[in-house]
């Protein structure tokens, strides 16, 4: 009946088909602050298999063993533990090879894979005309990085590279670095990868993600969580 007023306990009345609830019963989602990029493979193509293609042609190596030996010898180089000589050494070591000096070659051939998804930055920057915070997380090395500075983007509020964290995704800290610099809680930001292992890593920390395949994707899960894509 239409005395019964909001706030009372979940019931069903005997004249009428209106289920009244308790003002608390649906929690709201907590408004979206901040989302968060991933850059190679989504705001830039992924740079690694045409770096590769230019690694086996300077190496005279298959690029077969090229994708085998990087997984064993990139994380650490990911990590800023270990500077691109070291790098070099190990894959050498790893393929077989003769050590060669190479301290410039990871540096070269990023910047000549180095191509950007011009619609997921202009994406980026009417978020954040849209007030929204904007971050870059990165599993990346220290040449990428220093290319990166050389850009001089303006649309980022926080950048974390791994090679300066000395973590990478999917560990756990290095979202909460993200989280950090950006000043908002995990379910105040959105995570976007096109790794799932990272995208399962953002939520296990607590963060809303989502699996980048395409712009237009991207954009529908966006607005899924009510946020606004298009600038004003």
């Amino acid at each position: 009946s239409d005395d019964i007023t909001p706030g009372q306990s979940c019931t069903k009345c005997q004249s009428c088909t209106k289920w009244i609830f308790p003002l608390n019963f649906i929690t709201m989602p907590r408004l979206i602050k901040a989302i968060i990029f991933d850059w190679g493979g989504v705001l830039v193509e992924d740079p690694i298999p045409r770096m590769i293609e230019h690694f086996s042609k300077i190496l005279q190596v298959e690029k077969e063993e090229l994708v085998k030996a990087l997984p064993e010898c990139r994380p650490d180089f990911e990590r800023g533990t270990i500077s691109e000589e070291v790098f070099w050494k190990r894959m050498c070591r790893s393929l077989s090879i003769p050590d060669q000096s190479m301290n410039s070659l990871w540096s070269h051939s990023f910047k000549n894979a180095y191509k950007e998804n011009r619609e997921m930055f202009s994406l980026a920057s009417s978020l954040r005309q849209n007030r929204y915070k904007i971050g870059l997380l990165s599993n990346t090395e220290v040449p990428a990085v220093e290319y990166f500075r050389e850009k001089g983007y303006e649309v980022f509020d926080a950048t974390v590279f791994s090679c300066v964290e000395g973590m990478r995704k999917p560990e756990k800290g290095i979202y909460d670095v993200a989280l950090n610099k950006l000043g908002v809680q995990p379910e105040e930001a959105i995570f976007i990868d096109d790794k799932e292992a990272n995208v399962k890593g953002a939520e296990r920390a607590g963060i809303n993600a989502i699996l980048f395949r395409d712009p237009g994707q991207v954009k529908r899960e966006l607005s899924a969580f009510m946020v606004k894509t298009v600038s004003s």
